[in-house]
């Protein structure tokens, strides 16, 4: 069996290579030159001979399929790409509301090379009637699926999808049948349905997310609450979800192996595709089947050869999925499942009597074997999926541990409970609106849980600060030592005491450093947006809350330093780069004044704010002749807003002030009204300068920039098509001799006055 896994571990490495780092043309070359090597691998004597064989060889492979299928796939994708036509399509997936149009996925049969996946954004009547199987008459402008808000990214090649098309027109034409590899979308649309008419709304978008995937229709504040207490996984359907319908399956069937093993395998691929076929479920669905098959075909179920093997089969399919986060992260926690949980439940398990007497300690026996099977594999999953969330996701969830262990038993309850519930409702919705409300309870449950947890100081961190990365690599040269060295003796309490010490000393040190001074200023990097955290001696404050994700990544800045409430917030203005996320901050942090300015009476922005603020008890102030404030030992002045026209305009300006440390903080007023901040505010020289208007060249004027003369200037600015910041205010910042900062090039920028 070990030969199998040498060959395709091999193979799986060298598409991931190809994929991240070898160019394209050198694929096939590259590969025939590893099959010589193969070759000459022949050569070699010894018990390294068939090893160094099937390395070269599995290298070979990959490369070369690689190569071919970006041949036969990607090719008649470029070649479409760029050009406006008309063709033909199939929709293969339900239409998708967007903010400014609807998206549907379809395959188009260019007339050379295989069929591509096209993501088709659709105007115009009758979007949200189309169905897959529908045939789709597309005039389209076509453009390669590799960037995202103008950064490259793979994530849609990732999926599949190698084209984005913009309808010009487009046609439709319904079959009479739906083709059978289109029937699980049919399903799983069914069982959504199902769920939303019989779980009350509280509960059934998590249901939702629980038994298909799907996310859509979860909201903001039970998303993120799952993310920061290390419980999204479970809304990615992957080997959990997997596992617990294999179980109830060979447990339905009982002794019937042959019969299991057959109804459990179509039942599980089936399941995988209503799920979406995601990298993560089609992962767990092909290791399942194989631990059905292994006790039928008299062979040990060896998991190094099945974990390659699955992973090489995945990439055969679609080698750009190596790109995919999903499935990284699904093999990364099964990887850490088979080396490490079973030495620590061994290690651990050991501990316990061996033949327990007594009704008690036989309990206590087993209650106890389930805490440490569950705790040793969370902390298995752990070991490989905490660095690719910090690399992706730059946090980490420290409760996770904990969340896991009181939450893993709701969530297999939730599972297979929506999964009956949205069965039965297909033929019953009676009996599946009573038997909903039962199933809520767990799913309650998890709510609560997961949001009392991810409210707790550090339930996760951010890893951008030195201790934290310092933190890491200690912990994982720990982890080595301890694998390389343990002995059968080995204890696993020496590492786990000294990383939970270090961790705890790395979040002091990251908190003073962000504390220390009289003054913290951090611009936070929210995009295209702006929002400016404040911290001085205990006292905090937030100027604007916009950008993408902006109220998350504000109240994941505060929490990081131990803070679950903020004394004051101040909104510039009614834009939504500046606005949009307080309702999403408000979920999550306790406010103790909002001031805003009392302007457009008519914006919908503002009432949606006013009546965030109201439902969760925070005082409003509304401003039109300014205000001053006190925050620990920093002096706020608010101006009024001082122009008018627009929004903009008519926008709040903010001064800071502690000791000889000012910061200047002007929304997004053009240059007129900058002027007029400068003739009534009485400014000083400012240290820092938060540059307006993302750096627009109608903002940080000559007039303003001689009137403060900033020493440093920050400019909170993300992927846009406004030019932002322009070159002509950069090359004014520059001559006025400031240092200039970036968050679309250094990310979050923090200043800390003594």
């Amino acid at each position: 069996m070990r030969k199998l896994a040498w060959f395709a571990a091999a193979c799986s490495g060298a598409v991931f290579l190809a994929v991240y780092l070898l160019p394209e043309g050198i694929l096939v070359p590259a590969g025939a030159c590893c099959a010589l090597a193969a070759l000459s691998g022949l050569l070699l004597r010894g018990k390294a001979r068939l090893r160094v064989v099937l390395l070269c060889f599995g290298l070979a492979a990959g490369l070369c399929w690689t190569g071919v299928y970006s041949g036969l796939v990607r090719a008649p994708a470029l070649r479409l790409a760029g050009t406006e036509a008309t063709v033909s399509a199939t929709v293969t997936d339900w239409p998708q509301e967007g903010k400014y149009s609807a998206s549907v996925l379809a395959k188009v049969r260019p007339a050379d090379g295989l069929p591509v996946n096209v993501l088709f954004y659709l105007d115009g009547e009758g979007v949200e009637d189309l169905r897959p199987g529908d045939v789709l008459t597309v005039t389209a402008s076509f453009r390669m699926a590799d960037t995202m808000a103008g950064e490259p990214t793979d994530y849609y090649f990732a999926k599949g999808v190698l084209l984005m098309g913009s309808a010009k027109a487009w046609t439709v034409q319904s079959p009479d049948h739906t083709p059978v590899s289109l029937w699980p979308a049919l399903v799983s649309k069914a069982l959504k349905d199902s769920v939303a008419r019989s779980f009350p709304d509280s509960t059934g978008p998590l249901v939702t997310a629980l038994i298909t995937g799907d996310k859509t229709s979860l909201p903001d504040g039970v998303y993120n609450a799952l993310r920061r207490s290390g419980l999204a996984h479970v809304i990615a359907v992957s080997g959990l979800h997997v596992s617990f319908l294999a179980s109830f399956v060979t447990t339905l069937l009982g002794r019937r192996r042959r019969l299991a093993a057959v109804v459990g395998i179509c039942l599980l691929f089936f399941f995988a595709a209503v799920a979406g076929n995601t990298p993560s479920v089609q992962r767990a669905a092909l290791m399942q089947a194989l631990l059905l098959i292994a006790p039928l075909a008299d062979r040990e179920n060896d998991p190094p050869t099945a974990l390659s093997t699955v992973l090489m089969v995945l990439l055969l399919f679609n080698p750009y999925a190596a790109a995919s986060v999903s499935l990284q992260l699904s093999f990364a926690a099964v990887a850490g499942i088979f080396l490490f949980t079973g030495p620590l439940c061994r290690r651990w398990q050991d501990k316990l009597p061996r033949k327990p007497k007594g009704f008690w300690q036989r309990l206590g026996c087993r209650a106890a074997r389930v805490v440490l099977v569950s705790v040793a594999t969370t902390l298995g999953a752990m070991v490989f999926t905490t660095p690719l969330m910090a690399y992706y996701f730059d946090s980490i969830s420290i409760v996770s541990p904990l969340t896991n262990l009181l939450a893993l038993w709701a969530v297999s309850v939730a599972f297979l409970g929506g999964l009956v519930t949205a069965l039965v409702g297909l033929l019953l919705p009676v009996a599946a609106w009573v038997l909903a409300w039962v199933v809520s309870l767990p799913v309650w449950y998890l709510q609560g849980l997961t949001a009392a947890l991810a409210d707790l100081p550090f339930a996760s961190v951010s890893v951008h600060s030195i201790y934290l990365t310092l933190w890491m690599a200690l912990t994982y040269g720990l982890i080595c030592l301890w694998g390389l060295w343990r002995g059968p003796r080995g204890r696993v309490v020496v590492p786990v005491c000294l990383s939970a010490s270090t961790l705890c000393g790395a979040l002091v040190l990251q908190a003073a450093t962000l504390t220390g001074g009289s003054l913290t200023v951090s611009v936070l990097d929210v995009g295209q947006g702006l929002s400016v955290a404040l911290y001085s001696k205990g006292r905090t404050a937030l100027i604007d809350c916009g950008g993408y994700d902006a109220g998350n990544t504000a109240a994941d800045y505060f929490q990081s330093l131990g803070l679950s409430h903020i004394d004051l917030v101040i909104l510039t203005h009614y834009h939504d780069d500046h606005a949009a996320g307080i309702p999403q901050l408000l979920e999550r942090m306790d406010v103790g004044l909002l001031i805003l300015p009392d302007v457009e009476p008519d914006s919908a922005l503002r009432a949606q704010v006013q009546e965030a603020a109201q439902a969760h008890g925070v005082e409003t102030l509304l401003i039109s002749d300014g205000a001053t404030a006190e925050l620990g030992e920093t002096a706020l002045k608010i101006y009024p807003p001082l122009g008018s026209g627009g929004s903009n305009e008519e926008g709040l300006s903010v001064l800071g002030t502690a000791g000889t440390f000012d910061v200047l903080v002007t929304g997004d007023m053009n240059d007129k009204v900058e002027e007029r901040l400068v003739k009534y505010g009485n400014l000083p020289q400012t240290e820092l300068l938060v540059a307006g208007h993302h750096g627009s060249k109608y903002a940080s004027s000559e007039v303003l920039l001689q009137a403060v003369q900033p020493e440093l200037a920050v400019i909170s600015v993300g992927y846009n098509t406004y030019g932002h910041p322009a070159e002509d205010t950069l090359s004014r910042l520059a001559r006025q001799g400031c240092d200039i900062y970036r968050t679309d090039w250094s990310g979050t920028v923090t200043i800390t006055a003594e």
